[in-house]
């Protein structure tokens, strides 16, 4: 395990000089033989005597500068020690800058690699073999093989039943949810969800697309076939454009919007679940403090993060839905 090596300036004015202590008071000829190898055994020993002055160095690769990707970063650093230096590098959506970053992060003296998104994970796998690399941030994990003996990652793992469980409160006869998703980009819900949503009566439908431009017609496809419309994190599926596209389709059919950000919620999905990176980027910095004093990840850690929940009052009402004093409650953020 690499360490700072402390600055010479710090070493030298930390020991005694023998020369001037010779010039203070003259002494035996053995004497200044035991001086000198005590003086030597001390400079030998310095590591261990100052190592603890100097914080590790923690190198953070970011796979682009975006909200969640930086508040990942904030919750991070605040539970790190405050003595720990950070040294930044931001991918900006280019695999081929992380492989260098990558690389120079190799030749470095960091102690340790927080990989912050997908291309930053697989930058770091291809690239550092000896320092240990956490990731996190990635939404399917599997998906780019992010295995290797000095790799760990955070992953997080969604209370399906318990969003599900709400949305039969607020929606006690939902029985059909649909989604789109691009099979080329993200996998179709996990087998643990979709049995979940079975023991409450519900069945999920899906349509897949291969490009933006299928969206429409799959749409119009789904609607007349469900009774909430499920997003999910696709790019294929959604943009800037088709969000509002998505909104007014399913609005037109009375179809609630389920989102994974408050962001969709503000702008009128009905209810919105989602984890709060700060959370993602502080459960990283419990994993690094397990593994600065030298131990080797050998595993990946799962934690279950506190759900976070955002209600659209305006949508609701629109749509006829009457939501329960207790889930309002809970919620953490209110439109």
């Amino acid at each position: 395990m690499k360490r700072r090596r402390p600055p010479s300036n710090v070493v030298a004015a930390a020991l005694p000089i023998p020369a001037e202590a010779m010039q203070r008071r003259r002494l035996p000829p053995t004497m200044l033989v035991w001086s000198i190898t005590a003086w030597f055994s001390i400079v030998l020993n310095l590591p261990a005597l100052t190592a603890p002055l100097y914080g590790y160095e923690v190198a953070i690769l970011k796979s682009a500068n975006i909200t969640a990707y930086n508040q990942a970063v904030i919750g991070f650093k605040s539970a790190m020690p405050q003595d720990t230096i950070f040294v930044e590098y931001d991918l900006k959506g280019d695999l081929s800058i992380g492989r260098t970053y990558a690389a120079k992060i190799r030749a470095s003296n960091a102690n340790l690699v927080l990989a912050v998104g997908s291309k930053a994970a697989m930058a770091a796998r291809l690239e550092i073999l000896d320092i240990p690399v956490i990731y996190s941030m990635v939404l399917h994990p599997a998906k780019y093989d992010l295995k290797a003996p000095n790799l760990v990652g955070v992953t997080t793992k969604p209370m399906i039943g318990q969003q599900l469980g709400t949305l039969r409160t607020i929606m006690p006869n939902l029985k059909r949810v649909g989604y789109l998703y691009d099979p080329g980009k993200t996998p179709p819900l996990p087998a643990e969800m979709i049995s979940q949503a079975r023991q409450l009566g519900i069945t999920f439908i899906e349509r897949q697309v291969r490009t933006t431009e299928e969206v429409p017609r799959a749409l119009r496809e789904l609607l007349p076939e469900i009774e909430a419309l499920w997003l999910v994190s696709d790019s294929t599926v959604l943009t800037e454009e088709s969000f509002s596209f998505l909104l007014r389709a399913a609005f037109d059919r009375r179809i609630p919007l389920i989102g994974f950000d408050p962001e969709f919620s503000r702008r009128g999905a009905l209810i919105s679940f989602w984890i709060d990176p700060a959370d993602i980027g502080r459960e990283a910095a419990s994993l690094a403090l397990a593994l600065l004093p030298g131990m080797t990840p050998t595993t990946g850690k799962s934690f279950t993060p506190r759900q976070r929940m955002a209600l659209n009052l305006g949508t609701a009402q629109y749509l006829g839905i009457s939501i329960p004093p207790t889930v309002q409650t809970m919620a953490d953020e209110v439109y």
